[in-house]
């Protein structure tokens, strides 16, 4: 059998890992094998448009799959949408993006790199922003992308369709997203793109694109959207079920800690590169009882911060959760926050501002909710009546829920005693 084939099919089966859909797969299979004979490594593109500053676990996917093919030997190349990002992608979307300034967008994208070059290999990785083509291209040229494209296409689209046939608006330059996009595998001359399933319109009209210029077209990856915390709904800043990619290691570990224990296996599958045999084994072992479901999102935590923090951070990061969460203890590195209390030798305090003081609540609403939920403790004891002031002592511990801590420093006030109602 020819080497070239066995490799290639070994990487294919690496690739498929987690992957929702690869279109076409022979084709890629064949771009494997011709890469092999060839001795030259595919271009693998992934786009990334900094719609606002922060990332999700969601978005680390693609960029694990990219990973992948560094590791297989390809050359990572990196879009950062800087005009892309200034249209939006209207893709699941039943309304428009609103749009942002260049400068905006510029903003955002500061630590994009910074996080990626946290799993990728910088040395061969290729970065490129698309501002590069777009700003220059002429009125003519524009013409001839949006000659490439019928009306009848666009509204193939899922979203598009669904808006369309409800009457709801849909803007022009919304439709010219997906011929950016695709315009963008063009200038790099990518052979595969990377992205979620969402995201298959516009990597088609890549391939499209490439063939009317004469490049062979791309293939797409897709990954499945990954489910946020609350096992339910794909991971949404707006549905409060992410985790944030730049959270502190112990936050991390605590919200992968806490997901719904069916969640364990896709998560283990897509945002890590362990062996699939180690997870089939101990899916197996979970399903005979011979492993608890918590030991198994440990193991998940434990390689997820590893992953993005290394392996000390890791460690810290479980040391942490089994002393704060299974043993229920405070933390001995907790921050300290000052407050300000009453002159009265008690030192009462109206909790709501006690909690927003120490920086454990955004505002005297979100105070009360945690407070009406039973989310609070002062030194142990719940603080549940948004009405009754507390005794604050210095050193006193304040805890909302089961992962936050603030240890509190008082410091007299000169003005009156706090109210319990303001």
């Amino acid at each position: 059998m020819d080497p070239t084939h066995t490799g290639a099919e070994q990487a294919l089966e690496a690739i498929r890992r987690g992957a929702e859909e690869i279109f076409p797969e022979g084709e890629l299979l064949e771009k494997l094998r011709q890469s092999q004979r060839e001795g030259r490594p595919l271009r693998v593109k992934l786009g990334i448009d900094p719609t606002a500053s922060d990332l999700h676990l969601g978005h680390m996917i693609p960029v694990l799959k990219m990973k992948v093919f560094q590791d297989l030997g390809h050359q990572a190349v990196i879009i950062i949408g800087d005009y892309t990002a200034t249209v939006g992608d209207p893709s699941g979307r039943n309304e428009a993006r609103p749009q942002l300034s260049h400068e905006q967008v510029l903003e955002n994208a500061r630590d994009y790199t910074r996080r990626i070059f946290g799993l990728l290999d910088p040395e061969r990785t290729e970065i490129t922003w698309n501002g590069h083509w777009f700003s220059s291209m002429t009125f003519s040229e524009v013409m001839w992308l949006l000659s490439q494209m019928t009306l009848a296409r666009m509204l193939e689209r899922e979203d598009f369709s669904r808006r369309f046939k409800g009457q709801l608006p849909i803007s022009l330059h919304e439709m010219v997203y997906p011929l950016m996009q695709g315009y963008d595998s063009v200038m790099v001359r990518a052979d595969v793109e990377l992205g979620g399933i969402d995201q298959k319109f516009n990597i088609a009209v890549g391939r499209d694109l490439q063939r009317v210029r004469g490049l062979p077209p791309q293939v797409g990856v897709c990954n499945p959207l990954l489910l946020g915390t609350d096992g339910h709904e794909k991971m949404s800043k707006s549905l409060g079920n992410t985790i944030p990619w730049d959270a502190p290691p112990e936050e991390k570990f605590g919200k992968l800690m806490s997901i719904p224990d069916e969640l364990t296996w896709p998560y283990l599958e897509l945002l890590t590169l362990l062996p699939l045999s180690d997870l089939a084994a101990w899916r197996s072992a979970v399903e005979r009882g011979d492993l608890h479901p918590k030991e198994a999102k440990k193991r998940l935590a434990r390689e997820v911060v590893r992953l993005l923090h290394g392996a000390e951070a890791a460690t810290r990061a479980e040391e942490h959760f089994d002393q704060v969460i299974t043993r229920r203890e405070a933390p001995a590195d907790m921050a300290e926050v000052l407050v300000v209390a009453s002159e009265a030798p008690e030192g009462e305090m109206w909790p709501v501002a006690l909690l927003v003081q120490a920086g454990l609540a955004a505002s005297n609403s979100e105070a009360r909710r945690l407070i009406a939920q039973g989310a609070v403790r002062l030194d142990g004891e719940p603080v549940a009546d948004t009405d009754r002031n507390v005794t604050v002592r210095d050193g006193a511990v304040l805890q909302v829920g089961r992962r936050r801590f603030a240890r509190l420093r008082r410091q007299a006030d000169s003005g009156p005693r706090p109210r319990s109602i303001p």
